[in-house]
């Protein structure tokens, strides 16, 4: 019998992620921000949400990548975790997929990098890689300054 798992998706730049929607608390439209002083950059700032302070982590420059174009507000994925809720600040939200057990791969080699570290799994899609977020290395802003580029060969 086939397995089937529901990923809430997003968009990272030219990189299509998901999650799996169990581990997905709500998605919101960006919301304002607290700087947070003499903090890794990938921490962008906290949110308040519902009197609730979360952390928001800025993929692009988790992955480092180039900041978004001035104007472009991030999208926040606020996921569960050990610790409480984290919002993933993504460009953009996409849908809720169901994809086939079958389908799942490990990480190609193509994959380079900091992206190869924080993607725990890949379903090959119709022109597309779907690459799922290991949310737990995602939100580990420790070493997070690495020197490497996400890259897809």
């Amino acid at each position: 019998m086939h397995e089937t798992h529901q990923i809430c998706t997003f968009h990272l730049g030219d990189l299509f992620f998901g999650v799996e929607v169990e581990k997905v608390q709500e998605v919101l439209r960006y919301q304002q921000m607290t700087p947070v002083p003499i903090v890794s950059k990938v921490v962008r700032g906290l949110i308040n949400l519902r009197g609730q302070i979360v952390t928001a982590i800025d993929l692009r420059r988790r992955f480092l990548l180039p900041d978004a174009d001035e104007g472009q507000l991030p999208m926040n994925v606020v996921v569960r975790t050990g610790d409480g809720p984290v919002s993933l600040l993504v460009d953009e939200i996409g849908d809720v997929m169901e994809v086939d057990d079958d389908c799942i791969e490990s990480p190609p080699a193509t994959l380079r990098d900091v992206t190869r570290e924080l993607v725990s799994s890949v379903y090959k899609l119709e022109g597309k890689l779907l690459l799922i977020l290991d949310i737990d290395r995602a939100i580990n802003t420790v070493g997070g300054e690495s020197r490497h580029h996400a890259t897809v060969n």
